[in-house]
Order: C-alpha cells, then structure tokens, then sequence
C-alpha cells in the first residue's frame, strides 16, 4: 500500500505545533486527504496558502510536506519562465515548447474533437514543464471587435464557447494539470480594464456572458477559475459577492479555487470574505509595471491573517479558503497518478498543424483557390514573415520551430518572391508611427512594383501582437487594417487583380476592397504550423472547413456594441469633476469608468439577425472546395423533446468537412428573443458523393429565456422554428414546432 508522509514527529524547538507521525493512505479520497491536512494546519499556514509567493507560484505548507503551487499563463501554449520577481524572462534554455493555435482558431474549427485533441496535447507540455495550473481556457465573449484580446477566447456565441471549452478542460486535467478558466466575467475590453465597472441586466448575464463558465464548471469539471480585472456591481471581480459566492460557488456548486488575474486584487476586506481564494501579482498591471511590496504585504497575506486574529473572519470562511487551496493542490502537485508529459513532439506539431487546418476559414473564391502550380507568385505582407508568437501580452511563446507562410509557400511552389509592403514595428510595443511614413512608402512601392510582373499575389497581412491589435492591456484604435494595408491591396490591385487575400487576425476588420479582390483566407494565429496549414489550404492539400466564430460587421457601427455611443464602448467617467475623484488607481484609468451594455442580449449574430442589419460575413459562415446539399429537414417529437434530422450530401468532387448547425428561434414571447440562436452543430467529413444524416435534440432548456422577475429560466408555450443551415444566414430547412401547455 502507498503511503505520504504528511507530517514530521520532529519539529524544532521554536516550532509552535509539535505532532506525531502520520502516514495518510494516498489512495484514501481526496476529500479525506484534504480535511485531515486541514486539521493539522495552523492559522498562519492557511493565510499562507492564500497568495503569491513569486511571480508565477503560491506556497503550500513545507512542515506537512505539502507541496507549492507553480502556474503559468496559457492558454495557446506554456509560457516561458518569469523571474522569480519581476516581469523579465529568466532566459532559460530549456523552456521553448509548441505554440497552439489561438483559441479563436479553435472556435473556428467547430470540432470539440480539435478541443479535445488541443488539450491533451497542451497539458502534456505544462506537465513536462511541470506547471500545476494553467491558466486557461479564455470563454469570455466576443463583444466588440475592438476587444485587444478577443484572439484568446473563443467567439460570440455562449453556446460554442461552451461546447469547445469542455473537452479542451477534460483533457488537459487528465495530465494533472488544473485549467483555469478565464476570465469570470465580462472582462469584455481591455481599454480601462482595471476598472470599468460593467452595468449588465440580469437577463444578458445569465443568457450571454456565464453559460461558457457555467459549462465549464458543471460538464468540464474546471479546477479553477481566474477572476478577472473589471468591475460588476460596483465591485472586483475578483472579489465578488455575487458572482463568487453566490453564482459560481452557489447556483453552480463549484468546488475549486478563485484565483486573480495578476493585480486583480484591490481590498483585503472584500477578498477575506467574497470568495477569493488565492491571490496574485498584487500591486502590478498584470503585465510589465512592478512593485515595492513583499508578498506578505499582500491583501490575503499579513492583513488578512491580522483581520482574523481580530474576529472579523469567522473560521468557516478560513477553512473554506484552506480547503479548496488544498485541494487544487491535491489534485495537481500531489497527483501520484499523473504522466511525466512532453513537449515539442512530432505528435504535438501534427496536432497544432490539424487543429490549424480546421481553422482557415474561406471567405471568397471566384475560382482562383486552389491555386494551381506553376505559377510566378509574389508574396506581399510582414505577417507572411513575422513570428506570430511574440508579443500580445500573457500569451506569448518561445516557441522551438516557427514555420512562417512565407518559408511554407515556397515549399509548396518554388517559383515565390517576396515584398513586405509595409513594417510595423517591434513586438507588442511597436507603433505604426513609429515607422517613418517614407519607410512605409517604399516598402509599398516596391510591392507594388514587383505585383506587375506575378501571375498572382498572396497578401499575407492583418493584425499582430503590437499594442492597440491583437494585444492584452489595449484595444484597438480602429476597424480598419493598420499600418495602410488597404491603399497597398487597393494599390496592388491595380496593377495586378489576381490576388489572394490570407490575412491572419484575431478579430474581424473592414474590408473595403472586398468586391475587387478573387480569394479571401482569414486565418487567426497558428502557431507552430501556422504557415504549413496556411500553405496545404491555398495549394488544396487541404479542402478548408472553417467556420467563423463570430460576426464580421461591414463597418464598426454596424456591430450592437457600437450602436449606442461611447456609453455602450469604451465607457464613460461617471466621476462628475476632478474633486471628486479620489486619485485613480494603480492602472492610471478614469477613477469610476461605467459602461453600459446597451445591446442587452443583442451581441453578434443576435444584433445582425433582430435588426435587420446584414454582416459582411456572418456568424458561422465558411467556404468550401466542394459543394454540400442540405436534403430535406424533418421534425418530430420524442418524448422529452424533438429530434430534427437532415441529409447531407457531398456533391463535389473533393472530400470536406462540412459544419451543420442547429438554431432555435421562438416566434411570439413575452420578452425581447433573438431571432434566433445557436442551439446545437456537427462536423461531418464526407467523400465525394456521400450522404450522412444530421441529427440534433431540442430540449426543454433550449427553448427558455432567463427571466427576471422569477429569476428563474422559463419557456413559454407556444410556436417555435427549427433552423438548420450551413450559417446563421444560410438556413437550408425551417421546422417549424409547438410547445403545447
């Protein structure tokens, strides 16, 4: 039988507690395990289970031989090692691992076994890193795309989000490592993301913004969650009343451990009693800015253990904190059981390299893609050459291999020149005017002369890491691509209309030379593989099966976030007058910043559906190299529901990957319902001429709003639609149904 040594017999002479021997069945429940260190602990060592001891790790209790805690940021990949105390890498040699696509990618690909594949293959590298939690996977919805940090979650839609999120949990859990799910909740921007207080209705809340979390907890079964920056009810995140204690730890019955965001945390009152658990990166941005303060100055360090000594947090609330900590520790560092992992596999490049390829999605074709051999091609745009990995904050990677578009495009044609046609500056920190505009201008120039004389151009632009892109701690400053990449395609258009667009973005953007342009790839960062799966796609290696996670909006204003003013995004300073502001805190942000959530429950695909206002590109949309008919849908009760069934036929001439999705729309209610709303999807593989049936189930819970006088989930009697489609536009069968009293 296996046993650990829990406590020693022999403590020094100044030791405060003196024990016997006890040797603890590793095999007894966790929860045994967990309540007989609970009651070997002293008060101080329980404080001390409750914040940071370094950079990226929390103590456990060295006299019980219970061992710390070492996180690291995630969710794309594991992040290189932090200084012990400081922001500044430690410069080792051995910690270079994979990098995974984005998780809006992984959205995109509308497979959870992608998901699953991604998570597996991700906690084998924080195993081998030996990382105890990572801090992952990011569900927060895509509100706006001006969000700097929307590329980290995984889209619009909570139903998506949610679905995704669980296997990509279950799997990495299963290599000992703890997900941290993030960021809970609303932490919808980062513009003043420190504190904006976020003014949401109930109804929005519940149906928009916490069923991924939700799902997350209840199906996937998260070890942890991350706390995040803003705040709801005119209080932190991070330490919540409501949405801690009473949400998460209550309705959803989670048994894990609340961990800040590095810097969420703001008041040693508020964490002591509203369920925060673990406390990190005090007194920093999160990000880059450092502190004088000693770990034991923390909120839940010395002034919470001096709150407890003077009655004002009661045992209960202690031991609450204790357990929990004690049993991420549990089942994490002290997981007997658990692989050895590794990193940097073949097996996790092929897994990087397929979850990318389901990601690409195909926008436009005239026929041009796949492009055939032969060709003269001429490669226009920095991201074809850019490592995609650096910068954009937490996320960032030192990855061992890099295969950029460019060096896979030529791998695939030979025949390939390149122009980078515009330069943007240094990772995460570059500015577009910090390029002088003369810079700017031969670079596009020499592109553009160079276009006259291809066969054919790929343009390999978009967004990157910079500040104000795709980059935590900002948003961005405009909708439009940066850098002028719209006058270089509207320039290289001109001279040479055989052009494909694959531009790589974590976000939607204008497109304002749509119309001219043959092909449009759109791509989120890939990682590793990035350029191999861009490469198979544009060659037809692979057939693209992508599907956009989110709304690509013709213009800002046409996005529900933005259609109320700045009320609604960025916010607004609801201090009336400089007197009355108390100073600011430590993120230099407008002292009481507001934002209301105007759109309600309106967000993406909701909006564009409700309003009548067409998106560019919709929800759910993607091209194939083949063609797929949607036979002839049916509808019929089955006894705590109804089954909606539907053929699918490959009608092409290549194989593919086709996504059907199920949405459920209620015809007459009480209340403001969208249109519609996803309710269900799959993703089928079929060969040339091949037909599968699509089933889906409607349940009871697909079909009720939150209401909130009741505060309770409620369906109306009454008649709804089935939708089935190739997108949220594209509904090939309207089933029609009736909820009977």
């Amino acid at each position: 039988m296996k046993f650990l040594l829990l406590s020693l017999s022999l403590l020094t002479a100044s030791s405060a507690v003196t024990q016997t021997p006890i040797y603890l069945d590793v095999n007894a429940p966790l929860e045994d395990r967990v309540e007989d260190a609970l009651s070997r602990m002293t008060t101080k060592e329980k404080v001390a289970l409750s914040h940071a001891q370094s950079k990226f790790s929390s103590a456990g209790c060295e006299r019980l031989g219970i061992p710390e805690l070492w996180m690291s940021d995630g969710p794309h990949g594991v992040r290189a090692e932090i200084n012990w105390n400081d922001w500044g890498y430690s410069n080792w040699g051995s910690d270079s691992v994979t990098a995974f696509p984005a998780l809006t990618a992984l959205a995109a690909t509308w497979n959870p076994e992608m998901a699953a594949l991604y998570g597996k293959s991700v906690g084998e590298e924080a195993r081998y890193r030996e990382k105890d939690v990572l801090l992952g996977p990011g569900v927060n919805i895509y509100r706006t795309p001006m969000n700097g940090r929307n590329f980290e979650y995984m889209g619009e839609d909570p139903y998506l989000a949610g679905v995704m999120a669980v296997p990509y949990i279950q799997e990495l859990q299963k290599n000992g490592v703890a997900a941290c799910v993030k960021h809970f909740a609303l932490n919808d921007q980062e513009q003043w993301r420190g504190a904006v207080n976020v003014n949401v209705s109930d109804r929005a809340l519940y149906e928009i913004y916490l069923p991924a979390f939700k799902r997350a907890v209840q199906d996937g079964g998260a070890w942890s969650i991350m706390g995040a920056y803003n705040r709801i009810w005119n209080q932190h995140c991070c330490h919540n009343e409501r949405l801690l204690d009473d949400i998460l730890k209550g309705e959803w019955g989670f048994d894990g451990a609340v961990i800040t965001d590095w810097g969420g945390c703001h008041d040693t009152r508020e964490a002591a009693l509203n369920g925060l658990d673990i406390e990190m990166g005090s007194f920093t941005n999160g990000l880059t800015s450092e502190a004088d303060f000693g770990f034991n100055d923390y909120y839940l360090a010395d002034p919470y253990y001096n709150l407890i000594e003077a009655g004002e947090v009661n045992d209960s609330i202690v031991n609450d904190k204790a357990r929990r900590v004690l049993r991420l520790i549990f089942r994490t560092a002290m997981d007997q059981s658990k692989p050895f992992g590794n990193k940097c596999t073949p097996e996790h490049y092929a897994a990087a390299k397929q979850i990318g390829d389901e990601s690409i999605v195909l926008l436009k074709n005239n026929g041009i893609l796949p492009l055939a051999p032969g060709k003269r091609i001429l490669v226009v745009g920095e991201n074809a050459t850019r490592r995609l990995t650096d910068g954009g904050g937490s996320s960032e990677l030192k990855v061992k291999d890099y295969i950029s578009p460019l060096q896979a495009i030529t791998e695939a044609y030979g025949n390939v020149d390149y122009a980078m046609g515009y330069k943007s500056g240094r990772p995460m920190y570059g500015r577009a005017d910090e390029i002088p505009q003369a810079v700017q201008d031969s670079l596009r120039a020499q592109a553009v002369a160079k276009a006259a004389n291809a066969d054919v151009v790929i343009f390999v632009g978009g967004l990157n890491k910079n500040s104000f892109q795709d980059c935590e701690a900002t948003d961005r400053q405009s909708y439009n691509l940066p850098f002028g990449q719209d006058q270089l395609i509207e320039e290289l258009l001109a001279v040479n209309p055989n052009m494909i667009i694959a531009n790589i973005s974590g976000n939607a953007y204008a497109m304002p030379w749509i119309d001219k342009v043959p092909a449009v790839l759109h791509s989120s960062y890939l990682g590793t593989m990035g350029g191999a799966s861009m490469a198979d796609v544009i060659s037809g290696k692979v057939n693209p099966s992508g599907k956009l996670p989110y709304s690509i909006p013709v213009k800002l204003e046409d996005c529900g976030a933005h259609a109320f003013g700045e009320k609604s995004y960025p916010g607004y300073d609801a201090a009336p007058s400089a007197e009355e502001r108390p100073g600011g805190d430590v993120y230099g942000n407008p002292v009481d910043p507001q934002q209301d959530y105007m759109e309600d429950i309106l967000v993406g695909y909701r909006w564009h559906d409700t309003k009548k206002i067409p998106a560019l590109f919709p929800f759910g949309y993607g091209m194939s190299y083949t063609t797929y008919d949607y036979g002839k849908g049916s509808i019929a009760e089955n006894g705590s529901g109804w089954t909606v069934s539907v053929p699918v036929t490959n009608v092409g001439n290549v194989a593919g990957q086709e996504i059907v999705q199920l949405y459920v729309g209620d015809d007459k209610a009480s209340v403001l319902r969208p249109v519609k709303e996803l309710k269900g999807f799959e993703k089928i593989a079929l060969a040339p001429g091949e037909t599968k049936i699509v089933s889906f189930d409607i349940t009871m819970d697909d079909l009720k709003f939150y209401d909130e006088a009741s505060k309770s989930w409620v369906a109306e009697p009454g008649k709804f639609k089935a939708y089935v489609g190739a997108s949220s536009t594209d509904i090939r069968s309207t089933l029609p149904f009736e909820l009977k009293k």
